[in-house]
């Protein structure tokens, strides 16, 4: 398991799911303030009928682009969601109007970066919790996407189609077993070095839900 989700889940006991086909979508935010770069990822595992850990790696965005920080839709600034677990926040559903995606359907938490520059800003602001339109989905309908631009305002965005088109496949699959509600855990690298600092000793078995290394069949995906 990747090293961050291990620690995060552990350190914050987070859920995980255990049921067949039931999907764990992780945001891992990366430790770089500079902003308009596809250098996040997400991580989607889940059983098979088997009893095997499937695990796919994306990447993506979890933060804004460059076009809605210097130009935000809300007085307060642009939104960047808060790390934490949204459980049952999100659900199958018209991005826009315009294809399925993973659309925001419970509040979540995000800050505000407010001083309209093209650095992300993970510390200042305050807070705002409600329903904002944080949705998951793509960035351009053709190949891989390399800057960020207007594909994001704070919404988690996949970097290329067909990794997009393959996740909204095993949401479908999801769907059809345990209905339209998906939990998303997006997780800061920066957050994590900051417990790593106060010497919080993790362990995997930690999790209690028996993830370990040999347990996980990795099918890495990347654009």
């Amino acid at each position: 398991m990747h090293a961050a989700i291990v620690q995060a889940i552990s350190i914050r006991a987070y859920e995980v799911y255990t049921r067949p086909y039931e999907l764990n979508i992780i945001g891992i935010r990366s430790d770089s303030t500079v902003s308009n770069r596809f250098d996040d990822e997400f991580h989607i595992f889940f059983k098979n009928n088997l009893g095997s850990w499937i695990h796919y790696l994306f990447a993506a965005t979890t933060d804004p682009g460059t076009y809605w920080l210097q130009s935000p839709m809300h007085p307060q600034g642009t939104a960047i969601l808060s790390q934490g677990q949204y459980r049952g926040a999100y659900q199958i559903g018209l991005h826009k109007g315009k294809y399925y995606a993973l659309v925001q359907r419970k509040p979540v938490t995000v800050l505000r970066d407010y001083d309209r520059n093209a650095v992300l800003d993970f510390m200042n602001g305050k807070p705002d919790t409600g329903m904002f339109g944080i949705n998951i989905h793509r960035a351009s309908v053709n190949g891989t996407t390399k800057e960020i631009d207007k594909y994001s305002a704070g919404c988690q965005v996949f970097a290329n189609v067909n990794d997009f088109n393959l996740f909204m496949q095993l949401c479908e699959k999801h769907r059809q077993l345990y209905g339209n509600s998906f939990t998303y855990t997006l997780i800061d690298k920066r957050a994590i070095a900051r417990s790593e600092k106060k010497k919080l000793v993790v362990s995997l078995a930690g999790i209690g839900v028996g993830i370990g290394a040999g347990l996980i069949v990795y099918q890495i995906v990347k654009p």
